[in-house]
């Protein structure tokens, strides 16, 4: 230990003992470590700050040696942690004799409310490009771009992204005929023409809500079971997963979306649909008997307030429950403000089991409103519910420099889609374009405070975010339109590209099996259904009364987003495959690459059962000859015909293999679990 204690200093001595100090080596780092916590760009204690020699004016420096050097509890600095050592202390004093000396071109911190996200949404002006469409106009300027990807490949790839699901026979088919036909009249846009068809009818498409509600129940941490140990069902939860969907399909307006989900019960034309919507505030997850109540209770409004100020601010002001944010300018006071606006607040249950609000005579997952006075809120002290510090009103954070027209949900709500709000719309944009292209133009998606990644084309990003609020009027199917019908998009992928091909989504992957298949249910809402669990997992849960009965066969073939998700047992292909953490807020999904991920698509149940329906579909549909059965096999599956080399492979496969076999074995092909 004593060893370890010694090195900084040893380090130091060998730095003076050699020559002057330097500010660069020796002093800003030191500042930086011991000091820029509380006199830095976040917090300025005692209007000083001390992370830029041009910051640090000589009056300071004698108090300042005098404050490392003192032992007095109250007025030592650092207040907290250990003191600097002797030789630290010594450093500092060789550098403020010899004038305090620094770069004269160090580059200056900007103040937090300079910060980028936190500026007025402003339209920049297009670039003047070659490019019609403002999106390439932006990305590309006047170069040259990539080649489109060819018809069949863009057919697949925006199906998969808009609705999950492979392109049929007659899709395909149909796009062949009308990309022909239009060329004869059209000439070379006719690709463009063809394509914008096809964006129009899958926006309209039922099966959209149910592709792009699972990014934000991802985004909401959307389970339907509370976890902690006995991880008990959250009863009538599913209406909110319904909610989700049929709003996407209705292209309901997004300012609206948001405060509905937090809200949606004070507003003046409030429906059983709007109070569904606040199932939102209530998908955490919960500990039916904890061991320390009032502790619990803040846990269960940290979970709203860290989800809300993720979900649509893209700030991470949860690190602000016990004290001010190291990072961020956002004070505890701001987050005990939040927690007011939630505070009112109360869980239905009676003792460890849940209840619902009835509301016009449906089951209604969500909180309900205490009557009366509303509770005190008081900033907790190291987040202590025993320590009380002063008392706070519902408010926004300080830094954005905006008070709530009510101090309530509906108030806060109302400010979050308020147009005027920096954050919310270049939040969701930014959501939308990631799932589009793989990664986002700001590529923290759930923080874009000063610890987030700086966009990639921050004019873009701006750009995208006023045109969505003042021409697309908060509209996602129209910004869906226009990011898919950019060159940007559409081209093949390339080192230069922004196109990022990530491995698809567990549930489309799935989902796609079964239509591939011909199992795919398209049954739509209710309860979620149950697949089987594999006997190997059975086998290894050591609570074997937890695991739920299966689904029957027809049932359990719907689509994936109405899977059951249950906190401690998630269907373990799921699971492998990349499943969103059903904790906190999820901005993007992993992509792991491991060896659980081959064996569950070789090897699984679930796929050699689809493998034995895919093949008998082939014979059904293309008779006995091994040919045509190869090429519709690649057309139902890849969305293309085999090529000689593949065909000629298939058919020597076929010698020695079933046409069983040969279906496992595409299913499993990188082409299939891949958008291109």
């Amino acid at each position: 230990m004593k060893c370890v204690l010694f090195i900084p200093c040893l380090t130091l001595a060998a730095t003076t003992a050699a020559g002057a100090v330097d500010y660069v080596k020796d002093i800003k780092p030191l500042l930086k470590e011991r000091c820029a916590s509380c006199h830095g760009t976040v917090k300025q204690k005692g209007d000083l700050r001390l992370d830029a020699g041009a910051l640090i004016s000589k009056d300071v420096h004698q108090e300042l040696l005098k404050r490392v050097k003192s032992h007095d509890e109250d007025e030592r600095m650092p207040p907290e942690g250990a003191r600097l050592t002797p030789m630290q202390v010594e450093t500092l004093r060789q550098w403020i004799a010899a004038g305090a000396p620094y770069p004269r071109d160090e580059v200056i911190p900007k103040k937090p409310s300079e910060h980028w996200s936190f500026q007025p949404v402003k339209r920049p002006a297009v670039p003047k490009s070659a490019h019609a469409h403002p999106i390439d106009a932006f990305v590309f300027g006047d170069k040259t771009t990539a080649p489109r990807a060819a018809p069949n490949a863009l057919l697949r790839r925006v199906f998969l992204d808009l609705i999950g699901l492979l392109p049929t026979l007659d899709e395909q088919a149909r796009f062949a005929h009308d990309s022909h036909s239009s060329h004869q009249s059209h000439g070379s846009d006719a690709t463009n023409e063809t394509y914008a068809t096809v964006i129009d009818d899958l926006l309209t498409r039922p099966e959209y809500g149910e592709r792009w509600a699972r990014h934000w129940l991802d985004v909401v941490r959307y389970a339907d079971t509370n976890g902690y140990e006995r991880d008990a069902e959250k009863p009538f939860v599913w209406r909110y997963r319904d909610y989700v969907i049929e709003a996407l399909n209705k292209d309901k307006p997004f300012d609206r979306f948001v405060i509905e989900q937090i809200a949606g019960d004070e507003l003046q034309d409030k429906s059983l649909e709007t109070q569904i919507a606040t199932g939102f505030l209530r998908l955490g997850h919960w500990d039916d008997e904890p061991a320390d109540p009032p502790t619990d209770r803040y846990d269960q409004l940290d979970d709203i307030v860290s989800t809300t100020g993720q979900a649509f601010l893209g700030l991470t002001i949860g690190c602000a429950r016990c004290h001010d944010h190291k990072f961020e300018p956002l004070s505890q006071r701001d987050y005990y403000s939040l927690v007011a606006v939630f505070n009112p607040l109360e869980r239905p249950r009676q003792g460890r089991t849940e209840l619902t609000v009835k509301i016009d005579n449906t089951e209604v997952y969500t909180w309900k409103q205490a009557e009366g006075t509303p509770p005190l809120t008081h900033v907790l002290l190291r987040g202590s519910p025993s320590r009380l510090g002063d008392r706070v009103e519902p408010a926004s954070p300080a830094i954005l420099n905006e008070t709530l027209g009510q101090k309530s949900r509906l108030g806060l709500a109302q400010w979050i889609a308020s147009e005027k709000n920096p954050l919310t719309a270049r939040v969701i944009v930014n959501r939308v374009w990631q799932q589009h292209f793989g990664q986002g133009l700001e590529s923290t998606a759930n923080d874009f405070g000063l610890m987030g990644a700086a966009p990639s084309h921050p004019q873009l990003l701006d750009w995208l975010a006023h045109w969505f609020v003042h021409e697309a009027k908060w509209s996602l199917r129209k910004l869906h339109r226009l990011i898919l019908t950019s060159r940007a998009w559409q081209q093949v992928k390339s080192d230069d590209s922004l196109l990022r091909y990530r491995r698809l989504e567990a549930e489309a992957i799935r989902d796609s099996i079964l239509a591939v298949s011909g199992q795919l249910n398209p049954k739509r809402f209710g309860p979620a259904m149950r697949p089987a669990i594999p006997a190997a997992a059975l086998e290894a849960n050591t609570d074997k009364d937890k695991i739920w009965k299966p689904s029957d066969k027809r049932e359990a073939s719907r689509r994936s987003i109405y899977t059951f998700i249950k906190r401690g047992l998630v269907v373990p292909m799921l699971e492998t495959l990349d499943l969103a953490d059903t904790v906190s807020s999820c901005p993007q999904r992993q992509v792991t690459t491991v060896a659980p991920q081959a064996l569950t698509l070789f090897n699984g149940d679930f796929v050699n059962e689809q493998a034995k329906h895919f093949a008998a579909r082939l014979k059904r549909e293309a008779g006995d000859d091994a040919t045509k059965q190869i090429s519709l096999a690649w057309r139902l599956a890849l969305c293309r015909e085999p090529s000689s080399d593949e065909l000629a492979k298939m058919h020597a496969f076929l010698q020695n293999e079933s046409l069983e076999q040969l279906c496992r074995v595409i299913l499993n092909l990188n082409e299939f679990v891949y958008p291109e």
